[in-house]
């Protein structure tokens, strides 16, 4: 029986991926490499550190990935706090709302670090509907390495066959199945050239995934 949806954050949630490819690029031209649009796709869904540790490794930075993260963060910090434009992605209130009244438990378990889920979640009044959070900038593996949702489930006492994951990126769907959790893809207007052949259901709409829809999925 379905108890609790796991939502991921950036592209589910709130639409701060315009934001972050901003500060990257920003912090990119610090730091003076050339990172293509394919080499930044592929990062789509991993933590701030682990991206920063693969940039140094494969450009040979004399910076520590630490600094790139926090040149990184000020930047984003700098955008969040300016960008009039950013906003929920559509639909995703209602959808909340729509399983908060029927009963279901919510997690948010993102790879954003802590400062931002809190940035985020203030912004926009999310506190008060989400059971707990889950940051992978604060554990061991980041996706697609399952920890993060293997612990979302621990957190709210359920087995992960009682839960849900809810997210946009290649990395994400393979962290979701390797927990043998049921994962919805939902293609973000802002998450391109991802994967979702992984997923176990594809949306583009939240309209199409409200409580009548998947209490019946598992």
């Amino acid at each position: 029986m379905l108890r609790a949806v796991i939502f991921d954050m950036d592209g589910v949630i709130v639409d701060t991926e315009p934001l972050h490819r901003k500060a990257y690029q920003l912090m990119f031209d610090v730091v003076d490499i050339h990172v293509t649009k394919k080499l930044y796709e592929s990062f789509t869904g991993q933590s701030t550190i682990n991206i920063c540790k693969a940039l140094v490794t494969k450009f040979n930075l004399s910076d520590t990935p630490e600094n790139l993260v926090a040149i990184k963060r000020q930047f984003f910090q700098e955008l969040f706090e300016t960008d009039k434009d950013l906003q929920l992605i559509d639909g995703v209130l209602d959808c909340i709302n729509n399983y908060v009244n029927n009963g279901l438990l919510l997690v948010l378990a993102s790879s954003a670090s802590m400062d931002t889920i809190d940035n985020v979640f203030k912004r926009f009044h999310l506190e008060s509907f989400f059971r707990t959070k889950l940051s992978g900038a604060d554990l061991t593996a980041s996706k697609p390495h399952p920890e993060i949702f293997i612990k979302a489930a621990q957190s709210i006492s359920c087995d992960i066959n009682e839960c849900i994951v809810i997210e946009d990126s290649t990395n994400g769907i393979k962290a979701a199945k390797a927990a043998n959790i049921y994962c919805i893809g939902f293609k973000s207007p802002n998450s391109k050239n991802q994967n979702y052949h992984l997923a176990d259901l594809v949306i583009d709409d939240f309209k199409d995934v409200t409580y009548d829809n998947i209490i019946t999925l598992i």
